[in-house]
């Protein structure tokens, strides 16, 4: 059941990631599809645990930092950033602050 809802789960990521760009996101099924099939016979519960931890931290990458580019002209792209992947900015401090 994880097997299948992790799955789901990097194709609805491939689908968001990837939006508008078909080439990507072929490359993205063929492979997710690729892997599935190639350890489709595996039985060993440890093996097949490390393989369902890896595919989520697959997902996770996916949606925490791959940013879209689009040519706007031969010198310059333009990115377009998904709300998963902005972060708040927090400026480094030097002197530790003590909690009151």
């Amino acid at each position: 059941m994880k097997v299948l809802q992790l799955f789901r789960t990097l194709h609805r990521t491939r689908q968001q990631v990837f939006k508008n760009d078909a080439r990507a996101l072929e490359a993205a099924r063929l492979k997710i599809n690729a892997e599935f099939k190639n350890n489709r016979n595996e039985t060993s519960p440890e093996k097949v645990a490390e393989l369902v931890k890896i595919g989520h931290d697959v997902e996770v990458l996916l949606r925490t930092s791959v940013i879209q580019g689009v040519h706007t002209d031969p010198n310059t792209i333009k990115l377009k950033p998904r709300k998963d992947v902005l972060l708040d900015n927090i400026p480094f401090c030097d002197t530790p602050q003590r909690k009151s």
